[in-house]
């Protein structure tokens, strides 16, 4: 497994303002072997960014030494994928086509999608379940010649998006494509939101699996399971038994801490945090 941080996790990066010549070097400064870059309509990478420009960005990581090879899209949350809105599920799809062209022209082999919203708290749409799925299918269906054409594998995340709420429903959905480029961005945190237990997860969903988002939060429990965002190993993930049951599946690649929000020693108490579960210094 590698260690790696999300460019969401710098000063910035949200808005996708941070400059990603900072974002190469605050990663490195900070211990890591990986960034994940974020793409989106504004900011420093986007989905009119040029190959020309991407093959210099690669040139920068390469010269580097960091691996980058995944790229992360928020834009369903904006443009929601299974909207009520046939013109805005389009945008996305069109939006996310291009990501992937981006993707492939910075040399990454994974994008990072969000495949619609049934209902969340950073989403005003609601979308009835049955139209949600059936739209993320006409969505992928669209997406995947895009990306077995650009060698990008499109992977799912599980998030609050009120959709895939069950590893075996997101098993059978992403096996019903029966297509190598498809598989799961799993988020271990993203699983507690919605009161479940990653290691099944890991379990269940296997080789699917493609890359690792890893959190961590503190449960509030009021009687309506709120969560908080805390440092890694300070929350209720259960690490131990989600490192073993990633080593049991053989998953080799990166491991990507999406830390919010943003403080000045965030990076190095992540990183340090990294080492003490993953053993990252010495044997992983």
């Amino acid at each position: 497994m590698i260690k790696g941080i999300s460019y969401w996790a710098l000063e910035g990066g949200l808005d996708g303002t941070h400059s990603i010549d900072s974002a190469i070097y605050q990663a490195k400064s900070a211990g890591f072997d990986a960034l994940e870059l974020a793409i989106s309509t504004e900011g420093v990478l986007t989905t009119s960014t040029s190959a020309e420009t991407c093959k210099q960005i690669r040139t920068k990581i390469n010269d580097s030494d960091l691996i980058v090879d995944t790229l992360a899209s928020g834009m369903s949350w904006g443009t929601n994928p299974t909207s009520n809105d046939a013109k805005v599920r389009q945008r996305s799809i069109d939006l996310h086509k291009d990501a992937l062209r981006v993707a492939s022209h910075l040399g990454c082999k994974a994008l990072l999608f969000v495949p619609g919203v049934v209902k969340s708290p950073i989403s005003s749409d609601i979308v009835r379940y049955d139209e949600a799925i059936k739209r993320a299918r006409d969505a992928i269906e669209q997406l995947l010649p895009v990306a077995e054409d650009c060698g990008v594998d499109l992977c799912l995340e599980n998030v609050w998006n009120g959709l895939f709420y069950s590893p075996l429903e997101f098993r059978d959905f992403i096996d019903s494509f029966d297509s190598q480029s498809l598989g799961i961005y799993l988020d271990v945190g993203n699983l507690l939101g919605y009161q479940q237990y990653p290691p099944h997860w890991i379990e269940l969903l296997d080789y699917r699996i493609k890359r690792i988002h890893i959190k961590d939060y503190r449960e509030n429990f009021d009687w309506t399971g709120g969560y908080t965002f805390c440092d890694l190993g300070s929350g209720e993930v259960p690490w131990a038994a989600t490192i073993k049951a990633l080593k049991k599946i053989n998953y080799k690649e990166t491991i990507i801490a999406e830390m919010l929000p943003w403080d000045e020693s965030l990076l190095q108490r992540t990183s340090k945090a990294m080492d003490q579960l993953f053993g990252f210094n010495t044997d992983n």
